[in-house]
């Protein structure tokens, strides 16, 4: 339900709970049911496994695209997060389109 309301998603590292928040962040992306917004992972080496184990495991099985692997950004430094959700929107902005304001009512 937090996606629903967000205009980025940036996650620390954590635990199960926050696995179980990206995991759901990730797919209403990619399933279209949300807003394509920012995911931005901070700590590239804390996230290596897990996105190395995504591109070496899910992609080659066909269970994600490989452009969903696309759908995050991984950053260590604040300014760096920062300026990334403020490139993000640069041209589109922060308010939702028509469309997207659909799904987010449907969600």
């Amino acid at each position: 339900m937090f996606v629903r309301f967000a205009i980025a998603y940036v996650v620390m590292p954590g635990g199960f709970g926050t696995l179980d928040e990206l995991s759901e962040a990730l797919t209403l992306i990619q399933t279209g049911k949300s807003r394509k917004i920012p995911l931005i992972l901070v700590g590239a080496e804390f996230w290596k496994g897990l996105l190395d184990w995504m591109r070496d495991t899910l992609v080659p099985r066909g269970m994600i695209d490989p452009a969903d692997l696309a759908l995050v950004t991984v950053l260590d430094d604040s300014t760096e997060v920062v300026k990334a959700i403020f490139d993000f929107y640069e041209m589109r902005g922060f308010q939702p389109t028509p469309d997207e304001r659909e799904r987010l009512l449907n969600l």
